[in-house]
């Protein structure tokens, strides 16, 4: 954004404040970090949107492999001349610091995909795809970024959980639904956004595209949907914290385990209260007040590093 853009828009699009509603507990160093992360993606997901919209492939392609070596090495591109690859490699080497080397492995492993999913997302747009919703679902997961969201819920509590514990059937299903609420809920406030953009990657669109719904029917569904993971995840919550209670077995590895696996439960259940309000709070779904609905006035249409 230019400067005078961001003085007018950036606090009332409130995007710490969705990561300080989520990541609860987490000390004020891993919080900002994450913060500024979470910032850093929007700003991404607004380039890259441009790009699609005014046919720059090179630029995308160009950032996208920038990305790629950024997250690998981002020590060695601090200072590199697009500010949206030097943000995200300050973003990177905080995030690094917090936990071993395991942790910022997966980290990275995790990243590497979301960068590939949106490479698919505008090849998708560019050529005016709408994918199946079982097609749209499995790359939404990658889009959205739900494992990189979970992954960040450990630096917060202090403790890299051991892959027992992440891939546990309680722990992986509580953490998957209250991703896909954020998810599929951003989907229904974004709607006429990407409708008016004629945009193709939308739960709705694809209902509408593929199982033959009208408009109001999609939103219902997507609605439905939204409130399907609440429920589900009430009951995903209970067995997570019952596998909490059972680490603590009288050690005191036992002990900080159960507690760091409460504390990601607890923030897995902030998440749905945070996205919510998040969306009716921020100036990025009011669309109904901007000049043109299919463009967010506080973008620019410039294609950095083209």
């Amino acid at each position: 954004m230019p400067a005078d853009k961001v003085r007018e828009y950036a606090d009332g699009l409130c995007y710490t404040d969705l990561m300080a509603g989520y990541y609860l507990g987490a000390p004020d160093e891993v919080l900002q970090a994450i913060a500024d992360y979470s910032a850093w993606f929007f700003v991404w997901d607004d380039r890259h949107d441009r790009d699609i919209v005014h046919g720059r492939a090179a630029a995308w392609r160009h950032l996208r492999f920038r990305l790629h070596r950024a997250l690998d090495s981002p020590r060695a591109h601090l200072h590199h001349e697009d500010p949206l690859v030097a943000g995200f490699a300050d973003s990177v080497v905080r995030l690094y610091s917090f936990l071993p080397r395991t942790w910022n492995a997966r980290f990275a492993r995790h990243f590497h995909a979301v960068i590939e999913a949106y490479d698919r997302e505008f090849r998708n747009r560019t050529e005016g795809i709408v994918p199946t919703v079982e097609e749209y679902l499995a790359l939404r997961r990658l889009t959205f970024a739900h494992w990189i969201w979970t992954d960040l819920l450990e630096p917060s509590a202090g403790c890299e959980l051991p892959a027992r514990i992440r891939n546990h059937p309680a722990y992986r299903r509580a953490a998957l639904l209250s991703q896909e609420f954020a998810a599929w809920y951003n989907d229904l406030c974004s709607m006429p956004k990407e409708l008016a953009g004629d945009e193709v990657h939308n739960l709705g669109i694809s209902l509408i595209k593929h199982q033959g719904l009208t408009l109001e029917e999609a939103i219902g569904e997507v609605r439905r949907r939204v409130e399907e993971c609440v429920t589900e995840f009430l009951v995903a919550e209970r067995d997570a914290l019952r596998l909490s209670d059972e680490l603590a077995d009288g050690t005191v590895h036992g002990k900080e385990l159960s507690a760091a696996v409460g504390a990601c439960v607890s923030n897995m259940r902030n998440w749905f209260s945070t996205v919510y309000w998040f969306h009716h709070e921020s100036g990025r779904y009011r669309v109904d007040s901007w000049d043109d609905r299919s463009t967010p006035p506080y973008v620019t249409n410039e294609a950095a590093g083209e």
